[in-house]
């Protein structure tokens, strides 16, 4: 597992309270702060630190963060947060002083690594972050897992269509088809489910 003292960490939450704040406003930001400060205390690198209304998107892009904390107050910026990070996944954790439960399951099943309902204090910070990783690297195995099974699949059903085309073209047998399809892939130093795409691709064309 990734050593999390040497993660490269964004923050969004509030910076500082917008001027004629009410109490909840102020205490939301003192409480940002408070985060900030304790993930410097522990000695994490944070890259920066953005407002929920920032172009995170392209932040994101630029920086290229190892781990992503989010306040959950602001649900745009965590549904921003979660489609920047679409095509190159990595954790994100989102902190709130709301426990809801459909809050919570919404962020998860959106893509947040680990949600944590009651802030986020100095002396839980490495634990935290050591947990969020762990999960999103299991999840990301799984993930991984699961799209090679679906491309095998794909690729079978590939193969196995172009063997009926090759029994249905020469009258011969299942095997002889595969045996047909396996050397025209070594032939032409292909994968055989790249011959076998091929071979449809033409047969389709003559229809």
């Amino acid at each position: 597992m990734t050593d999390s003292k040497l993660l490269r960490i964004i923050v969004v939450n509030s910076l500082v309270p917008s001027e004629g704040a009410d109490a909840a406003e102020i205490e939301q930001a003192d409480r940002a702060r408070m985060l900030r400060i304790n993930l410097l205390e522990a000695g994490y690198n944070i890259l920066a630190v953005f407002p929920p209304d920032a172009d995170l998107q392209g932040h994101i892009a630029q920086l290229r963060p190892d781990v992503i904390i989010v306040d959950a107050q602001s649900d745009a910026a965590l549904k921003e947060v979660v489609s920047a990070t679409a095509n190159a996944p990595r954790p994100i954790i989102c902190f709130s002083e709301d426990g809801d439960r459909k809050r919570m399951h919404a962020a998860l099943e959106a893509g947040v690594s680990t949600y944590i309902a009651a802030g986020l204090s100095a002396e839980w910070v490495k634990a935290v972050l050591d947990v969020a990783v762990a999960r999103f690297e299991v999840d990301q195995k799984l993930r991984d897992e699961l799209s090679v099974t679906r491309l095998k699949l794909a690729e079978r059903k590939v193969i196995e269509r172009a063997k009926g085309l090759l029994m249905d073209r020469h009258h011969c047998t299942e095997d002889e088809a595969y045996r047909k399809l396996r050397r025209l892939a070594m032939d032409k130093n292909l994968k055989l489910s790249d011959v076998a795409q091929r071979m449809i691709d033409v047969a389709d064309l003559l229809l």
